[in-house]
């Protein structure tokens, strides 16, 4: 077992073989065992017949170019090699390993891959950020897989040929089939429209049509265990689970939830023939990483589960990946110092966030508008005390998204925060409450926006009426460009908005690095109520 991985309870999960079309063929159980020592871990576990198959997969997904979380990750992976056992041993992704558009960002989550060993990764939305032309690029030196069963790529793309459905892997004599799966709604979570004019991913009834052809096919070539690498998300992947015969493990991703050991019914399930299927999800930006330890009847049938998950943040930054990430990006510019800084919401998504609100004061300083707005969704990070370099702020909002200047009306302001507010009742809370400066405003924790105040610089604040807002009453407004043309729908989709005055090709990390360079003395990061979250 991989030590500083967290407790969970002791719990045993019996198989329901009630409905399984297999097992109804096997001879019947012998007894249970009695006085059995619990594990230390929530275990699924039926009475084995003959020896098993045993497997210990070291998962990751959505870390979001996270470079100093893929850093602990790599002693976690060390760690995880130096573990004495007989097992199979497997190292798979679920997509959003990449983030944004920044080449060096992307290039060291592609060389992250490769020096942890992973051997296949999911297509996640993030790994589409970049244009065809870059991904391609950052593609040319990986050592992994990249898997999508449920895409299809425009021949002429410099994509094209380099998403797989599945791979096939043997360990120790025993081959184990991986699929991917892509997320059908990428289409709303891609920073660049143009890698999705080059690539098409299949809506969920169509792909679940193609995984179950796949695990056919393998199964057909005498393959009975079976792997998803998915960035469908949790609820996809639980139907994905009950609506297909076949699956063992679906190794889950995109909506950034925390599976904690084994529980039944919420990510230990059953397949369309009542065979066990396991999902994990292993939360958001590399703050966990996961162990699945499984056994597998001769059947390709799960007989035993343990899902450890680690939190990443107890390990350290080893020299050897530090040295290694900096070979890439160079060594970080420090810019000045944060005297004091509070935690972290604990939803960033739904509520205010001092640290989200000190970068989005610096795009308003830096640009000289009226008022700057950020979605929350930007946010990955947070600032620590102490000093903080060029490499903290990308930790803190890694996406290279260019700068613009907009004139919106009050009515595009106040209709941009009111979508924000549906975040309250959307799944994963995505895509995130508005993150503001030069405004401040009151949302119900149902998203209902209550009050809306422009507040000027030298803090006056002037009531708009968020019933019926203006729509000749116009502000200068700092935002990114995933947001000026409609990304997350805060404003219609839009490839050349009339609103638009000026745009420059740089993003925000620049602002908010030259603006800690201009404080005259260390920071103080401050909670404030410019975003008031109140009971419905």
């Amino acid at each position: 077992m991989i030590s500083n991985i967290g407790s969970y309870t002791n719990q045993n999960m019996l198989y329901k073989n009630n409905l399984s079309q297999r097992q109804k063929q096997e001879p019947a159980n012998p007894p249970a065992e009695k006085n059995v020592k619990q594990t230390k871990m929530p275990v699924y576990t039926k009475p084995v017949l003959t020896k098993p198959v045993d497997v210990n997969i070291f998962y990751i997904a959505d870390l979001h170019g996270k470079m100093t979380n893929m850093e602990r990750i790599g002693a976690m992976s060390k760690q995880f090699d130096a573990e004495k056992t007989n097992s199979a041993k497997l190292k798979l992704a679920s997509g959003d390993i990449l983030l944004g558009s920044n080449p060096m960002t992307n290039k060291v989550a592609n060389h992250f891959l490769n020096w942890i060993g992973v051997t296949a990764n999911a297509l996640g939305n993030h790994e589409l950020d970049a244009t065809p032309q870059a991904f391609a690029s950052t593609l040319a030196e990986a050592k992994y897989k990249l898997l999508a069963i449920n895409t299809t790529v425009d021949p002429k793309s410099p994509m094209a040929g380099k998403i797989q459905p599945s791979i096939i892997e043997e360990h120790n004599g025993e081959q184990f089939g991986i699929i991917g799966t892509a997320p059908p709604d990428a289409f709303e979570r891609v920073g660049t429209r143009e890698s999705l004019d080059d690539i098409k991913i299949d809506n969920f009834d169509t792909t679940v049509k193609k995984v179950q052809a796949e695990v056919n096919r393998l199964t057909e070539k005498g393959i009975n265990k079976i792997i998803i690498v998915s960035h469908l998300g949790k609820d996809l992947d639980k139907r994905l689970a009950q609506e297909t015969n076949g699956i063992d493990i679906i190794l889950g991703a995109h909506t950034h939830d925390l599976y904690k050991g084994v529980k039944d019914g919420d990510n230990l399930v059953y397949s369309k023939t009542g065979e066990p299927v396991i999902l994990t999800q292993i939360g958001k930006d590399g703050e966990y990483a996961g162990t699945l330890k499984a056994s597998f009847d001769a059947k390709g049938i799960l007989t035993k589960v343990q899902n450890n998950v680690g939190r990443t943040g107890v390990f350290t930054r080893t020299l050897q990946y530090k040295t290694a990430v900096e070979s890439i990006i160079g060594k970080p510019e420090v810019l000045g110092t944060i005297k004091s800084a509070p935690p972290t919401p604990k939803d960033r998504l739904i509520a205010n966030n001092p640290h989200g609100n000190f970068i989005v004061d610096a795009m308003r300083n830096e640009l000289k508008t009226d008022i700057a707005l950020l979605n929350a969704g930007n946010l990955r990070g947070y600032f620590a005390t102490g000093e903080v370099d060029s490499r903290r702020i990308n930790d803190v909002t890694p996406f290279e998204d260019k700068m613009m200047i907009c004139e919106l009306s009050e009515k595009q302001i106040t209709d941009a925060i009111k979508n924000g507010g549906k975040s309250f009742a959307n799944p994963g809370h995505k895509p995130g409450i508005l993150l503001v400066s030069g405004l401040e405003y009151t949302m119900t924790d149902k998203g209902e926006l209550r009050e809306l105040y422009f507040v000027d610089r030298q803090g006056n604040k002037t009531k708009i009426d968020v019933n019926n807002p203006s729509t000749t009453k116009k502000y200068t407004v700092a935002c990114d460009d995933f947001f000026a043309y409609g990304g997350d729908e805060y404003l219609p989709v839009n490839p050349n908005p009339d609103y638009v005055l000026q745009k420059f090709d740089v993003d925000k990390n620049v602002y908010t690095a030259n603006y800690i360079k201009q404080q005259s003395k260390p920071i103080e990061i401050k909670e404030d109520d410019r975003i008031k979250i109140i009971k419905s």
